[in-house]
């Protein structure tokens, strides 16, 4: 492994940019007890699952009344809750750190509160920021303020993380994208200014639509399990300005400064995947924002995430833990 600048402390105001080799893939790790919640959202209309790994140090009857900080975990296009047990088993660390871990399953709502939704309510962004959010920390010993929450994600999750975490910089010290689909929103506000549709409906060959509409294993939430029920059906947005609203490019520049949450980047994966999340680092560079960009070699197989997300999750956690120790030091 190699890296060019140490990563930043949660008080670093200069940019910094790593260069990661991706380590050949650690032996599995034994990976905790998972949790898993089913509860009434009400942002969606509908029973929901969010999955909870707690650290050994919970239950420690010496910790009983102390809180722990918490990272959100977001899944992918085409996952679910559960998609983050073979994810995790690959990271060694996982369980190194006083750390809840909630990986909320959304379907593929792109972590957006929809414009236009034939499917009942479809308030996405705010089932993660308000529903899941409330429930965990009424539900666990999780710190409730923004030094003690983070979340970061994979794919469209990745591109939800840092959407949501910059829509909502009070709740938010860091946030994170792994591999994001982080054109997302903007690519809609381009079809949208061109007289098309956010989201243009898709075609599947009989074969596709009828595996689409199979219940897809260990997702664990009745009436949204398959692939079609899992979908939203309507439009993420209606207007180019609602689309640009959920555009990280932007979003980073329109932010309070002092409200900007701790970024990280993870590139890789695919050519196109790579330069997008150097072009946001770049942009990242010029507002003199601070964050972390790791550019690893593969990333394709997501057998090679586990040491992946051993880095991101013990990021996440020391930036929380900074923030809260200069809380606690200032008396807030």
């Amino acid at each position: 492994m190699m890296r060019t600048r140490q990563q930043p402390t949660a008080g670093c105001l200069a940019a910094a940019l790593a260069l990661t080799l991706m380590a050949p893939l650690a032996a599995r790790a034994q990976l905790g007890p998972v949790e898993t919640v089913v509860f009434e959202a009400p942002s969606v209309g509908r029973t929901m699952r969010y999955d909870v790994i707690l650290p050994a140090a919970y239950h420690d009857p010496t910790r009983a009344t102390e809180r722990f900080p918490t990272l959100y975990l977001l899944h992918g296009a085409g996952d679910h809750a559960g998609s983050w047990r073979s994810i995790l088993g690959g990271a060694p660390g996982v369980s190194d750190h006083d750390l809840i871990l909630v990986l909320p399953d959304a379907g593929d709502s792109y972590y957006v509160d929809w414009a236009e939704s034939d499917s009942g309510p479809a308030g996405w962004e705010r089932y993660v920021v308000d529903d899941v959010r409330q429930d965990v920390e009424a539900r666990y010993r999780a710190v409730p303020r923004r030094e003690g929450r983070a979340v970061t994600g994979y794919g469209i999750g990745g591109h939800g993380a840092l959407a949501v975490g910059l829509r909502n910089p009070d709740l938010f010290v860091a946030v994170g994208s792994q591999l994001g689909e982080l054109l997302w929103a903007r690519e809609a506000a381009d079809r949208l200014r061109l007289d098309g549709l956010a989201l243009p409906p898709a075609s599947y060959a009989p074969e596709v639509e009828a595996a689409r509409g199979q219940e897809q294993p260990g997702v664990g939430v009745p009436g949204f399990s398959s692939l079609v029920e899992r979908t939203p059906r309507g439009q993420p947005f209606t207007t180019p300005a609602e689309a640009f609203a959920h555009d990280p490019f932007r979003l980073v520049i329109l932010v309070d400064r002092d409200r900007v949450p701790l970024m990280q980047l993870d590139g890789g994966g695919t050519i196109p995947s790579l330069e997008i999340s150097q072009r946001l680092a770049r942009v990242l560079m010029d507002a003199d924002l601070p964050f972390v960009f790791t550019q690893r070699r593969g990333g394709r197989d997501r057998a090679d995430w586990g040491p992946m997300y051993d880095d991101v999750i013990a990021w996440h956690y020391r930036v929380m833990r900074q923030a809260l120790d200069r809380a606690d030091a200032a008396g807030q």
